[in-house]
C-alpha cells in the first residue's frame, strides 16, 4: 500500500462553502486536483505558490490536510465563456476537513483553466 493510500484511508472531506465573490484574474496558471471521499468528489485548483507550499503534488496536499486538520481551497467547476467554450473556473472557496477516508489525485482535462484570486 502506498504512502498516499495509507494517508488517504485516514481522511475525509468536509465541505463548507464560503461566501466568496469570484473575480478571476489571468495572472497565473492553476493546477487541478480531485479530492475523493466515500461520499463526494470535488475538483480544486492551486496556483504555483500554493502548490509549492503543500509540497508540490497530491501527496503533499493530503499531508497538509491531515497535519493541519483543515484547509481553505478554491473549488473549480466547468463553465462556459461568452462564446460558448467550456472552461474550468473557480466556483467558491471551500473548507476541506480531515476526518476518515480521503484520496487526492491530479485532475486532467482539456478545458482552459481560469486562475482564482
Amino acid at each position: 500500500m502506498t504512502r498516499i493510500a495509507k494517508l488517504g484511508s485516514k481522511l475525509a472531506l468536509g465541505l463548507t462553502l464560503g461566501v466568496a465573490v469570484l473575480a478571476p484574474s489571468f495572472a497565473s496558471a492553476e493546477e487541478l486536483f480531485k479530492i475523493v471521499t466515500v461520499k463526494d468528489e470535488i475538483v480544486i485548483g492551486l496556483n504555483a505558490a500554493e502548490l509549492k507550499e503543500f509540497g508540490g503534488d497530491a501527496g503533499g496536499i493530503a499531508k497538509a490536510i491531515a497535519s493541519k486538520g483543515s484547509l481553505t481551497l478554491w473549488q473549480y467547476a466547468v463553465t462556459q465563456d461568452k462564446d460558448g467554450q467550456r472552461q474550468m473556473a473557480p466556483r467558491a472557496k471551500i473548507g476541506v476537513l480531515a476526518n476518515a477516508s480521503l484520496r487526492v489525485e491530479p485532475y486532467k482535462q482539456s478545458f482552459k483553466i481560469l486562475p482564482h484570486e
